[in-house]
């Protein structure tokens, strides 16, 4: 079975066949799901999906570009959640350079970045960790609040093989996904094949990010087996010493998930 560690099966996307698709999950080997929350609206939506399906869990969090979204007010909301059952960890949190190019905006993505992972601490969750173009400042930040000490994944892992190690180092998993399949995906699959196994997660970012041959199609988490051999090849193992192996990982990482 493999356990997708990320996906957004609330995304508008999905609203014509949510429920049929996700009926398909068990059946076809997806054996657990975590829905990501990226802002207060889609936490909520996340957890209702949780709520009506045993095998999907829930990560409460915002996501950098969606800030405007954090108060106290909302944030006190989000620390509520944490104490639900299947709340299995904080996220998606991090640093999103890409899009946000001014000073002060990037400034309070780092001041909520914080914040969610200070949340993480405090309630003894793991973290989901989104970067895009913001490497040094992630890097920095968590060394600052040593994160070393908070548990959690670097999510759709896009910088060098070398900064992996460092966040390896620190104790995280890196996320690998339908990059991996690509043919510009250099990077990602450099980076698979320098990092112990043990230290991988299965992601889709569903509806984003589809694997090849099915690359630019809605994404959804059936196509993991894709993913799963490519870095089986990569790593010159077998298929389910892969699934086997992540789904170990997963299961350490996300300790609440039963």
């Amino acid at each position: 079975m493999i356990f997708e560690t990320h996906a957004h099966y609330d995304d508008e996307k999905f609203d014509g066949d949510r429920e049929e698709l996700l009926s398909k999950m068990q059946p076809g080997g997806i054996g657990r799901i975590i829905n990501v929350g990226s802002s207060i609206e889609t936490t909520k939506t996340t957890i209702d999906i949780a709520k009506n399906h045993d095998f999907v869990y829930a990560a409460v969090g915002v996501h950098p570009s969606d800030i405007d979204g954090l108060n106290e007010e909302t944030f006190a909301w989000l620390r509520e959640q944490t104490s639900w059952e299947k709340t299995v960890a904080i996220g998606e949190i991090g640093l999103d350079y890409y899009w946000d190019k001014e000073e002060e905006v990037q400034k309070q993505q780092r001041y909520w970045f914080k914040r969610q992972m200070e949340l993480a601490r405090e309630t003894n969750l793991p973290v989901i960790i989104h970067s895009r173009d913001a490497a040094a400042d992630t890097m920095n930040l968590m060394k600052e609040i040593h994160a070393e000490e908070i548990p959690g994944v670097i999510h759709c892992y896009s910088y060098s093989p070398e900064m992996a190690e460092q966040f390896i180092k620190m104790g995280y998993y890196i996320g690998v996904g339908g990059v991996v399949t690509f043919k510009n995906g250099k990077k990602l699959k450099e980076t698979v094949k320098k990092i112990p196994i043990e230290r991988i997660l299965l992601e889709t970012d569903c509806p984003y990010m589809a694997p090849e041959p099915n690359r630019g199609t809605r994404n959804q988490s059936l196509n993991i087996p894709f993913v799963v051999k490519q870095i089986a090849e990569i790593k010159g193992i077998s298929t389910q010493e892969v699934e086997d192996i992540t789904w170990n990982n997963a299961m350490k990482l996300f300790s609440k998930v039963k």
